[in-house]
This record gives C-alpha cells, structure tokens and sequence, in this order.
C-alpha cells in the first residue's frame, strides 16, 4: 500500500491530509472537530475507511527549542488513540513552522485566486499535508 493519512492535531480541530508514498506527495483532506479533547470518531473513522492507509503520521508539537509543550500531550494521546483504534503504525513528527508554512500556502493561493476567506478554516488541514510531506520527503518510499 502507498497511502498515508496525516493529522495536526488541536484542541478544537484536527487537521487531515492523504499522502501517497510512490509520488511523495500530500494533500490537504479535511478537518475534523474536537470536543473535551475528543476527536469526532465518526468522521475519522470514515477517513480511514474511505482512504485505506497503511500508515498515520501526526504532527508532534516541539518548541523552538526542540522541547515537548503541553500541546506535545494531546498530539500522543491521540497518538496512541489512533493507534489502538485502527491497529496500524502511527509515527510522530516533528511539526515545527508547518502552520506557518500553511499559511503562507493558503495567502499564496488566495493571491492567485485559488483560494477563498471562507477555505481559511482549511489551513489546519494544509498543516497536516506539509507534516505529511515532510515525514515522506524523510520517509522514502520504502517506509
């Protein structure tokens, strides 16, 4: 299989991107909502199911420094979550400037037209697809 499906996760959305191994590249999916520090299973469950992936990879918040953070907390307990619900490897990233880098992606795109005010809650998924393609650009196509 040559599906990966990435994830920034917050505390009140999480960002979803499909990557493909073969091609190294990823996408912005979708973003799904976090209630009490719960994700909606409904609607990650139907991302897996519908995307197949072999791998998930979620973004580890550092600081500038390189040190975890509180939010380093939720991003492994969802983490371990994922990985106990769907019983497949899960790989933490670094996610260092990936929103900043998605931010810069969503102006770029709205100065070419592309994009719209109303996509901007969109960013958080464009975070999880730069954390993806870092994590494939690393990976290699044989991981």
């Amino acid at each position: 299989m040559s599906c990966v499906l990435g994830f920034d996760v917050g505390s009140k959305l999480i960002g979803v991107a499909v990557g493909n191994r073969i091609t190294g590249s990823a996408r912005a999916l979708d973003t799904v909502p976090m209630r009490d520090g719960h994700p909606d299973w409904d609607a990650l469950d139907r991302l897996q199911q519908g995307w197949s992936p072999d791998t998930l990879v979620v973004g580890l918040p550092l600081d500038l420094e390189g040190r975890e953070q509180p939010a380093s907390r939720l991003a492994r307990r969802f983490a371990e979550a994922v990985r106990a619900r769907y019983g497949m490897p899960v790989t933490l990233v670094d996610e260092r400037h990936s929103s900043r880098e998605a931010s810069r992606r969503f102006a770029d795109a709205r100065a070419a037209g592309l994009r719209k005010r109303r996509d901007g809650a969109r960013i958080d998924a464009e975070a999880a697809a730069v954390i993806l393609e870092r994590w494939l650009a690393e990976a290699g196509p044989s991981h």
